[in-house]
């Protein structure tokens, strides 16, 4: 672990994520493991299986990120394109992987399967790329540079991600506190808002919560250095005991 910080982007690709047809687990899985990894993950976009969309998120994210992490796009159907975009994006070209093409011929033979065209293109992938191994299906992902390129299964992708984890570079890890507040943001926006700029070392979220009756809030602190963390949770500590003594004086402010 290093104490720089190590930043991430996830690109999830597939006209079925858009339509709504399928519900992406993928984004979700890979937040948390970074989270525990001093990861930063810090950028999410979702395209279509469109070549160009690909192509101009990857050269955008790529720059602006240490790590970008695709999900989707790489089965044997007309429509999974992401090799095409990923090679298109590095200016390499896109050709059958002759260690994959290997993999798949061996596992394809022990089931009784024809090793057919379409089954051939999960072994496309730029020239050079390094391979993600796959214990799931055996078709693998693969790495150019920066860009970790994933299947979209969410079994696979998680195995994938598992097995490419222990390789990445991590950052000083991300300290959490959650504090319960029984006041509506109404009742603390500006009171928070004067906490987080006199603690900029710390992120403060603000999630509010209604149980047919009340608001309350969940506030979330979180930071790198313990001590600032113990800070800016005091802080609000203190101001949820000012509202508390307010209220019971008689001025409950606003309620929202």
């Amino acid at each position: 672990m290093t104490s720089r910080i190590v930043t991430a982007a996830m690109l999830a690709i597939g006209d079925e994520l858009l339509s709504g047809r399928t519900k992406d687990k993928n984004i979700g899985h890979l937040a948390d493991l970074f989270l525990l990894s001093g990861i930063d993950l810090k950028e999410v976009r979702i395209v279509a299986d469109e070549e160009e969309a690909i192509v101009e998120a990857l050269n955008a994210l790529s720059r602006r990120y240490t790590y970008v992490f695709t999900s989707g796009g790489i089965g044997p159907t007309h429509d999974d394109i992401t090799a095409d975009a990923v090679s298109k994006a590095f200016g390499l070209p896109c050709e059958h992987d002759a260690a994959a093409m290997q993999l798949l011929a061996a596992m394809y033979e022990r089931r009784g399967m024809e090793f057919t065209d379409a089954r051939k293109r999960m072994a496309r992938m730029p020239r050079g790329a390094r391979h993600i191994a796959n214990p799931v299906s055996t078709a693998p992902g693969f790495i150019v540079e920066n860009v970790y390129v994933m299947a979209g299964v969410p079994q696979v992708f998680q195995a994938m991600v598992d097995n490419i984890l222990p390789e990445l570079e991590t950052g000083a890890k991300m300290l959490t506190r959650s504090l319960a507040c029984p006041y509506g943001e109404g009742d603390i926006g500006t009171l928070l808002g004067a906490i987080q700029k006199a603690h900029p070392d710390t992120s403060i979220g603000s999630y509010p919560k209604y149980d047919g009756q009340r608001f309350s809030t969940e506030l979330v602190v979180r930071a790198r250095d313990a001590a600032a963390l113990d800070a800016a949770s005091e802080a609000i500590s203190a101001m949820i005991r000012d509202l508390d003594t307010a209220r019971a004086a008689g001025n409950p402010g606003p309620e929202a």
